[in-house]
């Protein structure tokens, strides 16, 4: 659930008018709730009470600075697959033992930062990023704590593009080469070998891939067991689904199939979910530009773009679109609602029925709070927009609105010479 509703006709983020913040701030902007961050975390950890465990929020889904503190703040750990993620994520007072490390080209600079930063485990998913890891840890005179991320080659039924566990994809170890990568681990002394990974995908909505993925990491553990290879750590990653349209799945359900064959094992669950905590605690602001009748289509022109939101044109992702100010008696109609970058990508909705809006009237993309403002650009030298946190009666913008000098910093006007015939 989330704290976007409506009072009489007009849309509110928990006690505050979204009419009136669009009136401060401006838009396009991203709107946060700080009550549905709240609640989506209490409960996925209610969904794993009973449990040794460590939820790590994926922040990549929403990595804003005040965010991160907030769920800092109620004992979150971190998930991260980058450099400036680490950098985020302690400057927002993390604690780097709570802190895990994924993605497959860790380079250098970023696994020596990592470890002067003391972080919980790499999740490694390559045998020359295990090595790279240990030159490292030798050349700074410590150990790395790792834990190998297993490629279960399992269907999770999601988009090609989030799906991760597949056989194909470029994410993991292929399980049966499990058993000959921890053993060259165990042999590197400057690693620690603490902990088995996976991760299959994003945007799951069916309980059945997780429990296939828990009995294969069961199977795998028991098989590491057998070697007398000991675990601290069991890594699930993330993937649980949130409802943009008619999609969802019970936090109780995702928890009941994954832990169901793990309960045995007596090691400590690290969870990171991302999306499921962040989607739908933000949307995304826009005014009406437009109405555009052509002999076969209406379109809704919309200040915001693409760069702002590429969901719908990177996934053709569906997102609810709301009215700020509902109007009795509204037509309904169907049209396209679409941007005004100079692409036909550049759209949020196709053949959508609607209230049918007026220029000037406002809009509010729903479910826009993860991979929205993370994956925004500057395509068409359009400035980034600001994002704003609301906390029951008060807000806060806690990222500027970008300004042209933003999009043109670091760069040069240089002097050229007179050309030259080749």
């Amino acid at each position: 659930m989330h704290y976007f509703v409506y009072r009489g006709e007009e849309l509110f983020v928990e006690e505050v008018s979204v009419k009136a913040l669009a009136a401060e701030v401006g838009v396009p902007a991203y709107v946060y709730s700080a009550r549905t961050l709240r609640r989506h975390l209490k409960v996925f950890e209610q969904a794993l009470a009973g449990t040794d465990h460590l939820i790590c929020f994926a922040a990549k889904a929403l990595s804003n600075l005040s965010v991160l503190k907030l769920l800092a703040a109620m004992g979150s750990g971190f998930d991260i697959v980058s450099q400036g993620e680490l950098m985020r994520c302690l400057r927002a007072g993390a604690d780097a033992r709570k802190i895990v490390f994924s993605g497959v080209g860790k380079s250098a600079e970023e696994i020596a930062a990592a470890l002067k930063a003391g972080i919980l485990m790499f999740n490694v998913e390559s045998r020359p990023e295990l090595y790279q890891i240990a030159a490292i840890a030798r050349r700074l005179k410590t150990r790395a704590p790792i834990s190998l991320r297993v490629n279960p080659d399992l269907d999770p039924g999601t988009h090609p593009h989030i799906s991760t566990g597949h056989r194909t994809s470029k994410f993991g170890v292929p399980l049966k080469q499990l058993a000959e990568y921890y053993d060259e681990a165990q042999a590197l002394k400057e690693l620690e070998v603490v902990g088995l990974s996976t991760h299959i995908g994003s945007q799951i909505t069916e309980p059945e891939p997780f429990r296939e993925a828990g009995e294969k990491l069961a199977g795998a553990m028991r098989d590491l067991l057998a070697k007398g290879i000991e675990l601290r750590y069991l890594d699930l990653g993330g993937g649980v689904g949130v409802p943009y349209q008619d999609e969802s799945i019970e936090l109780e359900d995702y928890a009941s199939a994954i832990l169901k064959p793990l309960r045995a094992l007596k090691v400590k669950l690290i969870a990171e979910p991302g999306r499921v905590i962040a989607g739908n605690a933000g949307v995304l602001l826009t005014r009406v530009l437009y109405i555009k009748e052509t002999d076969v289509k209406r379109f809704i022109v919309i200040d915001g773009a693409m760069n702002d939101l590429i969901r719908p044109a990177l996934y053709d992702a569906y997102h609810a679109i709301w009215p700020v100010d509902k109007r009795e008696h509204a037509e309904l109609a169907v049209a396209d609602v679409v941007g005004p970058v100079c692409e036909s990508g550049d759209f949020f909705a196709r053949d959508r029925l609607l209230p049918l809006p007026r220029p000037g009237d406002l809009l509010a993309v729903m479910g826009a709070g993860a991979y929205g403002f993370v994956m925004a650009s500057n395509y068409n030298s359009r400035p980034r927009p600001p994002e704003v946190l609301v906390d029951g009666q008060r807000w806060h913008v806690v990222r500027e609105r970008e300004t042209f000098d933003d999009l043109i910093r670091g760069e040069k006007l240089v002097e050229l010479g007179p050309e030259r015939e080749p």
